[in-house]
């Protein structure tokens, strides 16, 4: 009998070598998009995923404050950084294959799985990409210590989709279309053409990733009759943990249908409130 895609979910999240997850979600993704060109789509199916992903003895995880943080002017604060994005990016592939595993006790289109499928297959590539250029400068994922709280957002929101989607896409990975550029910039500075590349494929495809979350997060609040900018506001008020931070990146937000009145508003909150 053939495994169901929350079944091949919680394979990818039960494995811990990071380049052999994302190689076995690279074909799970494969196997998932074949079985519906050929009109003999997978069941969805539903399965337990863990609280946490498996994960390397490497790297270290540290609580957020204890990270070491390097300048990015010198090569050595460079790979620091390309580490510590490596390190998104592996969340991340965790993250989208979690949200298939974890939620499929509501009932939800095709669409929904489809897009997220694709987010981790996309991830996935993102961790190879940033993973060969630590290995072209003479590093490696795992060899620098990394945040311990990424996770957070995903145990906070376990039993919560809407929670999920407002946090984890509508925040977090919205906040990678404001910082990437920056990132853009210091490596074609450098010049690390290898790393600008990879960057600008994030970039590019995390648009997307984002698009995702705001499109489900507005389809579940409309089958509910609920405002999505209150629920949105609310949700995030609850779940997220921390300031959201401007400058942000306003034409990318509203190309993935973040309009600027779901993130300033929190904001403003943020810096108004006493510290």
């Amino acid at each position: 009998m053939s495994l169901s895609l929350a079944d091949l979910a919680v394979e990818v999240l039960t494995t811990a070598d990071g380049r052999a997850k994302c190689a076995l979600g690279r074909r799970h993704a494969a196997t998932w998009f074949a079985a519906r060109a050929a009109g003999t789509p997978l069941p969805v199916g539903q399965a337990s995923p863990p609280l946490r992903p498996a994960r390397p003895d490497r790297p270290e995880l540290l609580p957020p404050r204890e990270v070491p943080r390097r300048r990015p002017g010198s090569p050595q604060g460079r790979i620091a950084l390309l580490h510590a994005l490596a390190h998104i990016e592996l969340n991340a592939v965790d993250l989208h294959w979690d949200i298939i595993a974890r939620f499929t006790h509501h009932p939800m289109p095709p669409g929904f799985y489809d897009d997220w499928v694709k987010a981790a297959d996309e991830e996935a590539k993102h961790f190879n990409l940033i993973c060969d250029v630590l290995e072209s400068l003479g590093s490696h994922y795992g060899a620098l210590p990394a945040h311990a709280g990424m996770w957070r957002a995903a145990e906070d929101t376990a039993s919560d989709l809407k929670g999920r989607l407002a946090v984890v896409p509508m925040v977090l990975e919205a906040r990678g279309l404001d910082v990437t550029p920056g990132m853009i910039d210091i490596f074609r500075k450098a010049p690390d053409p290898a790393a600008v590349a990879a960057l600008e494929t994030i970039y590019a495809e995390e648009v997307g990733h984002v698009a995702y979350g705001s499109k489900w997060f507005n389809w579940l609040c409309g089958r509910d009759g609920e405002d999505p900018k209150d629920v949105f506001h609310a949700l995030v008020r609850h779940y997220f943990h921390g300031a959201l931070k401007p400058p942000f990146n306003e034409e990318k937000r509203a190309e993935a249908g973040l309009p600027p009145d779901f993130y300033w508003p929190l904001a403003e909150a943020e810096s108004d409130s006493p510290r």
